[in-house]
């Protein structure tokens, strides 16, 4: 029987979280047709926030993967969450206007606070730490295209400082370099915080079944209708599509491509690397990405390719693991950058680096959550808050922002 969403092998590789047990939901099976409020389609850190947060305003939740829970694409985040688009906002502004990208900016920001404060209130673990970020010139700004960004920061609103190469160099051991400093991102392990998100729906009556293949979704104007492979089917007031990379068939393509990306994590460092230690990456395209992990290990990631393919993906597994070693080791001479774990996976990109969220078109009482580039977690935690505002009746003032083009 058909799928509702593409099929695709995410990653390959392993990963320091998969090395790390956390405690997930066991999967069930569905062996009778269901009812509920909502269907959530997507088991990973998406449909976790998701399901924890409509669950949260006593919605019935019930959650469907044809994967066991947390083995897609989560497990091959490097969580460092950020509010910080991919894409500049100068540059922003000129491609949406600067009001618009001034306001998904700010929007990106609350979403990060917000979920330090959930995971706080709701007292989570998941290795959540506070980071400060430093932002390299590179190919897409160099030091006054810094200077500039800095400037349009402060316009709306937010803290940055510039650093010189000087100061980088100096508090960083990173030379040549120019910076922007912004403060309060995060860091996480990823598969931990989405059990705890899982775990929490559970315990307020969600249901999670897996492996559960949706086959076919449809629309009407009192609800929705699912049909699984299995042939059984869920009757819902509203779907939400959060599928990760695999786009749901149903929606529109357009603007939406999925890439390829690299990671490599070396082995425990022996001692602190650089101040902070904050989370590092470059205003180029591709780009560098760098964090530590709270054994000391260094995750390093980039080298991003614009295709698709699986098999060509995991055939530059080994080069590309190479590439970002030597680039660490250039870029940063005291870390030992020996790659212990490797991995690539796929990834979500737009021209804007912006996610696109709310309802499927032509399709009632159904939406979907599309989250693109470095911003994943933090786009989800903005569809979560954003998918319970609408499904509450009180509408979301931002929806315009990331709502699908037709």
């Amino acid at each position: 029987m058909k799928s509702a969403t593409q099929h695709r092998d995410l990653r390959t590789g392993r990963t320091p979280w998969q090395s790390i047990r956390v405690s997930v939901p066991p999967p069930v099976r569905l062996l009778r047709d269901r009812q509920c409020d909502v269907l959530v389609i997507g088991a990973g850190i998406t449909g976790a926030m998701v399901a924890e947060a409509l669950s949260a305003e006593g919605l019935h939740v019930i959650v469907c993967d044809r994967r066991p829970p947390l083995t897609g694409s989560t497990a091959a985040s490097t969580a460092l969450l950020q509010y910080e688009i991919d894409t500049p906002l100068v540059k922003l502004a000129k491609q949406i206007g600067r009001e618009k990208a001034e306001r998904i900016w700010r929007r990106s920001r609350l979403a990060v606070d917000a979920l330090r404060e959930r995971a706080k209130h709701l007292g989570f673990r998941g290795d959540l730490t506070n980071r400060d970020s430093i932002y390299l010139q590179g190919n897409v700004l160099d030091a006054h295209g810094l200077q500039q960004e800095a400037a349009a920061r402060r316009r709306a609103g937010f803290e940055v400082c510039y650093l010189t190469a000087a100061e980088v160099e100096s508090d960083y051991g990173i030379r040549g370099r120019a910076a922007l400093k912004s403060f309060d991102n995060i860091t996480a392990n990823p598969r931990a915080l989405a059990a705890d998100f899982l775990r929490t729906a559970v315990a307020r009556g969600a249901g999670i079944f897996s492996p559960e293949e949706i086959a076919a979704v449809r629309g009407f104007a009192r609800g929705a209708r699912a049909k699984t492979v299995s042939g059984r089917t869920i009757r819902a007031r509203h779907v939400v599509f959060a599928t990760g990379y695999e786009l749901p068939e149903c929606v529109p393509k357009r603007g939406h491509k999925v890439e390829s990306t690299w990671v490599i994590a070396t082995k425990p460092q022996p001692r602190a690397l650089w101040q902070g230690p904050c989370l590092i990456w470059e205003a180029s395209s591709p780009y560098l990405y760098l964090r530590t992990t709270p054994d000391g290990r260094v995750l390093c990631g980039g080298g991003d390719e614009p295709f698709a393919d699986e098999a060509t993906r995991d055939a530059l597994l080994e080069s590309k693991a190479a590439m970002l070693s030597r680039r660490l080791a250039t870029l940063m001479p005291a870390v030992n950058a020996e790659a212990e774990f490797a991995w690539c996976g796929s990834f979500g990109a737009s021209e804007t680096g912006l996610p696109t969220i709310g309802p499927v078109p032509r399709m009632p009482n159904c939406y979907a959550v599309l989250g693109y580039g470095g911003n994943g977690i933090t786009f989800s935690m903005m569809a979560a808050q954003m998918l319970r505002n609408i499904l509450s009746g009180d509408g979301d003032p931002d929806l315009d922002l990331v709502a699908f083009r037709r």
